[in-house]
């Protein structure tokens, strides 16, 4: 165990050391959004660094390839601090996040929630009501949106998947984008949450990225569906990554 939280530690500060070493770059990139798409590519840099001097790498598959070109919103699960990592090593496009407002205390990822991704109080309905605002319009401006449909890690060990929130299904909808799930299938067990609890060790992170979902043809009437849908394709795969 003692081992284990050692490892955990290490990703954590190898996560920051990338991040400072590429500060003066970040910095620079992230002054104007037209900047952004070289931002995320220092991004993808970093995750990859940081996660490799860990001993952690990433198998990427896909369920069929995806045409880079066009605008989505990304929805993956959520177990690990490792999945933000693997989104970014995903991902071919120029991408944001939203995520909890808290990451703007975290110096090593406030560089990218004060400029590139958008910040969010789970608990207030205004500061939701806000991001997806920002969301939108980013989308519009042709940056695909990542967004963890739980809203959270759940609390329980081994993890399962926890009830969806509407937001990003009735925001695919609205703007007639297209949904691409993500499963993030081992993540839990190689970094639970941040790690510090029950720690980390090396591995391959196994994260499935399934085909995107058209919502051109669906009204706000079939947002409940959407999100069944989206939801039994990633918890099938879960599942079964699982055993």
């Amino acid at each position: 165990m003692i081992l284990k939280k050692i490892h955990a530690r290490f990703y954590r500060y190898s996560v920051g050391f990338f991040v400072a070493l590429f500060y003066p770059f970040l910095y620079y990139y992230s002054r104007k959004p037209e900047r952004y798409a070289v931002m995320n590519q220092l991004r993808r840099y970093c995750s990859f660094c940081s996660s490799t001097i860990a001993g952690i790498f990433y198998r990427v598959k896909y369920e069929q390839p995806i045409d880079w070109s066009r605008t989505y919103i990304v929805c993956p699960n959520h177990t690990s601090s490792l999945d933000i990592t693997a989104v970014n090593s995903a991902l071919k496009n120029n991408f944001h996040f939203i995520g909890k407002e808290e990451f703007l205390k975290n110096w090593a990822l406030s560089i990218f929630f004060r400029s590139v991704d958008i910040p969010v109080n789970r608990d207030s309905k205004i500061s939701s009501f806000k991001a997806f605002k920002k969301g939108a319009e980013n989308l519009k401006q042709g940056r695909t949106l990542v967004i963890f449909p739980e809203g959270k890690i759940p609390d329980d060990y081994p993890p399962r998947l926890n009830e969806f929130k509407n937001g990003p299904f009735r925001l695919a909808i609205e703007l007639k984008i297209p949904i691409i799930p993500i499963t993030c299938v081992n993540n839990w067990k190689i970094i639970w949450d941040t790690g510090l609890e029950l720690g980390g060790r090396p591995g391959i992170s196994d994260v499935y990225v399934h085909k995107p979902i058209e919502t051109t043809h669906l009204t706000l009437d079939d947002a409940d569906a959407l999100k069944d849908e989206v939801f039994n394709i990633i918890n099938q795969k879960f599942i079964s990554g699982k055993s």
